[in-house]
C-alpha cells in the first residue's frame, strides 16, 4: 500500500519517507483529520474522504491498488470516528 499511496501523491515528500504500515496509517488519518489546513478553512472528515477516493477512482493506479487504498482510507476513517 505504501508504493500505491506515493504513486497517488507523487508530489508529497512526506510520502517518500514513509516506511511502515503504521506510518501510512498516521499520514492518511492526518489528511482525513484535515490537520495541515488552518482551522477556519477545514473540510469535514466526510469531505476529506470523498475527496480522496475521487482521486483514488481517477488514477493510474491498478484496480487492485484502488480496491487496497480506497479499503484502507475506508478502514482508517470509520475507525476514527469510533473514537479509536
Amino acid at each position: 500500500m505504501i508504493e500505491s499511496y506515493r504513486k497517488l501523491w507523487p508530489q508529497r515528500a512526506a510520502a517518500e519517507s514513509i516506511s511502515t504500515q503504521e506510518e501510512l496509517a498516521k499520514y492518511i488519518l492526518i489528511e482525513l483529520n484535515d490537520e495541515l489546513t488552518h482551522p477556519r478553512v477545514r473540510k469535514s472528515k466526510e469531505q476529506k474522504l470523498a475527496l480522496a477516493l475521487a482521486r483514488i477512482e481517477g488514477s493510474d493506479l491498478s484496480e487492485s491498488e484502488k480496491t487496497g487504498l480506497t479499503a484502507l482510507y475506508k478502514k482508517l476513517e470509520s475507525h476514527k470516528a469510533g473514537g479509536c
